[in-house]
């Protein structure tokens, strides 16, 4: 039996990056997932990735920023599969830039599709998680909160904060129904970092001098696959925390 047999994931920005990674990691440890994305399309390739390697999944159109879609997006997971366990709430726009940059449009549409949509896919995934007898809720995060030099990554960092401020509230709160809730922090090959990369080679020079592993995470293998691993019953005594999957950069200390 592989490791997530019969266990059953949502996947939020599953069409590129660390989205599909995770997503091909979790159906090639034998669970059966929920690709979504505010472009069907791009989960509709993921799927079918999944489906090639024999998996099992299912692409759902969702825009994080929508209450309903959210809710559906559940619905999809009980009604396709049964149920859930596992909710990887990865999708967010990043509103980056100095203060006199970011508008008011962008900072809200960070918090909207940021802390608030994990705040709102946590709630709905407590009770289909609970009646399983459990589950594993897995936030994202990022350096860009705890840099020591914040400029041009306040609007962003803000939302990261707030997003581990959640996971710690929620691991309180939800550990009775053994729902366990982690914020993971990754640098990986996503389109993202790729296009941050660059536009800013002089920064990204010196941003690869401070990882002690001296490269980039890969998507599938670096970061999938740890997440399966958290999913294990190895790990069922950790929640709450900050897990950085960065090659050594960062100290959330």
């Amino acid at each position: 039996m592989s490791m997530l047999d019969g266990k059953v994931a949502i996947v939020t920005g599953a069409g590129q990056g660390i989205g599909q990674g995770v997503s091909l990691a979790l159906a090639a440890a034998g669970a059966k997932v929920v690709a979504a994305s505010r472009t069907l399309a791009k989960v509709e390739d993921t799927v079918r990735q999944i489906r090639e390697r024999g998996g099992e999944a299912v692409a759902v159109a969702c825009n994080v920023r929508v209450a309903e879609d959210l809710a559906g997006t559940v619905e999809a997971a009980v009604n396709q599969f049964g149920g859930l366990d596992i909710l990887v709430n990865n999708a967010q726009e990043v509103p980056l830039g100095r203060f006199d940059d970011v508008s008011d449009e962008a900072f809200l549409a960070g918090f909207e599709s940021g802390p608030l949509a994990s705040f709102r896919l946590m709630k709905l995934a407590r009770a289909p998680m609970a009646a399983r007898g459990g589950g594993t809720i897995f936030n994202f995060a990022s350096s860009a909160g705890i840099r020591w030099d914040m400029a041009g990554y306040g609007a962003y960092g803000a939302t990261k904060q707030a997003i581990r401020a959640l996971t710690r509230a929620a691991a309180s709160e939800y550990g009775p129904d053994k729902i366990r809730v982690l914020t993971i922090a990754p640098h990986a090959e996503s389109p993202g970092l790729k296009w941050w990369i660059e536009n800013n080679p002089e920064e990204a020079q010196a941003f690869f001098r401070t990882i002690p592993l001296g490269r980039i995470g890969r998507l599938e293998e670096d970061i999938g696959r740890a997440i399966v691993a958290l999913c294990g019953q190895d790990l069922s005594y950790l929640t709450g925390a900050t897990v950085p999957l960065d090659g050594g950069q960062a100290n959330f200390d």
